[in-house]
């Protein structure tokens, strides 16, 4: 399915002009988006827009269309790498980007305004890919688990904790709020 036919199923269903509404969900469309196309740059009032669940296996558009995009879900895909967010540095909030094969954390560098970013169950490997993170002044959020970073952690806890050593300014890890005793323990030099 393209992303212009599920535009106008969501149109039909939620009997609704798409273009004009702030929360769009094209999640677990059947047949599944396989491809981004450029009828989502029409949805220029949209703040929350869902394409989970599909089999996208890249950003294959720019996003220019959608200035107001705060929230973009990306989960359970096949996607890749991430790429071609750079027309939603203002705006974009929150990604929502866990379930899918990214091996790198390149393409986010420009999401000054990116809070939360969940990344959980994908396949990043290196420790230094969250150094790419350490320029998002606004991220306070992250969702890791699932990823092979944690693998050589018994405690979820000190993993935890080496998340903080590369984002000292996170509130949020995993679902859980961040302890003072795990800040602490991140200022510590490494054993």
């Amino acid at each position: 399915m393209s992303c212009g036919q599920a535009i106008k199923a969501w149109e039909a269903k939620n009997e609704a002009v798409a273009e004009e509404a702030d929360v769009v969900k094209l999640y677990a469309q059947v047949p599944p988006i396989s491809k981004l196309d450029n009828s989502l740059n029409t949805l220029k009032n949209c703040e929350h827009l869902s394409l989970s669940t599909n089999c996208i296996d890249r950003i294959s558009i720019n996003l220019n269309g959608l200035p107001k995009l705060r929230i973009l879900a990306l989960g359970r895909n096949v996607i890749k790498r991430i790429e071609k967010l750079e027309d939603l540095a203002e705006s974009l909030e929150q990604l929502w980007i866990s379930y899918n094969q990214i091996t790198t954390l390149d393409g986010l560098a420009d999401l000054k305004n990116l809070q939360i970013l969940y990344i959980s169950n994908n396949n990043i490997k290196s420790w230094a890919e969250l150094d790419k993170l350490a320029s998002l002044p606004a991220l306070k959020d992250i969702l890791l688990v699932g990823n092979p970073i944690y693998a050589d952690y018994e405690k979820r806890e000190d993993a935890r904790v080496e998340v903080l050593r590369h984002l000292p300014n996170l509130m949020k890890i995993d679902g859980q709020m961040v302890k003072p005793s795990e800040k602490e323990a991140a200022l510590a030099p490494a054993e």
